[in-house]
């Protein structure tokens, strides 16, 4: 069984499924933790500020990363995640006038795509089903190593900001591990043996493979994940240490 431990990074020629294998399900995992402290409660974005509110124990100050305004040309449809709308990155930012230091993240987006030829990142707007948002921002927030990031809804748009912060708690169990990749490998375009071998890197956690399998070393525990021969997800097994 070779020990693989060399560091996820972005590649040139990267597209946005390879992007989102890499990077997403830290995100994903992330996010379960800021869901845990804010539950049901609704955030409000100050764009003066950059502080997101939810109540009077849970602020945050954030980073402007994008957002999204529907297309009021666009036909209903049943379920507003198949709306069709505008992605615009807050780094275009010559007709808005964000306080260049809550764009911080979004400049680094953008120089990021610069520097690896990803469209992506460098096209100021573009059309976007609203879903699809999500997905994007998982694997910036992955890439920036956020604690979470949270739309909130301001006016007419749907802003995606980044967080960073102690308040939210990281649950490093190998059971949050796998309830984490079974979900995000299921629900998400991704190519799951990729994402199992950068999701436990990217947790800081000892990766190996061999031809039938690759493992996850969390601690004296081990998670075990077999693949196709294309590399879909068979099947993954919990061996733990009481």
């Amino acid at each position: 069984m070779k020990d693989i431990q060399t560091l996820v990074e972005i590649e040139k020629g990267d597209n946005d499924k390879t992007l989102l294998s890499k990077y997403g399900c830290l995100a994903f995992d992330r996010q379960g933790n800021l869901s845990d402290l804010v539950g049901d409660l609704e955030g409000n974005l100050d764009l003066e500020t950059g502080i997101l509110k939810f109540n009077d124990d849970i602020e945050f100050p954030v980073q402007l990363l994008g957002f999204y305004r529907k297309d009021d040309e666009s036909d209903e449809v049943a379920d507003p995640k198949e709306e069709l709308g505008q992605w615009s990155w807050c780094w275009d930012n010559d007709n808005i006038g964000f306080d260049e230091k809550l764009i911080e993240d979004s400049i680094k987006i953008k120089e990021i795509g610069e520097e690896y030829g990803i469209d992506i990142f460098t096209a100021p707007f573009f059309d976007i089903y609203y879903h699809h948002c999500h997905s994007l921002i998982l694997t910036v927030s992955g890439i920036l190593d956020l604690d979470g990031y949270y739309a909130a809804s301001v006016g007419n748009l749907e802003v995606f900001v980044g967080i960073k912060s102690d308040l939210i708690k990281r649950d490093e169990s190998a059971e949050k591990f796998r309830n984490v990749y079974a979900n995000f490998q299921k629900n998400f375009n991704v190519f799951p043996k990729l994402t199992f071998e950068c999701y436990t890197k990217l947790k800081g956690y000892i990766y190996k493979e061999n031809d039938e399998f690759s493992v996850a070393k969390i601690g004296e525990d081990r998670l075990i994940a077999g693949f196709t021969d294309r590399g879909n997800l068979t099947h993954i097994q919990m061996l733990t240490v009481d």
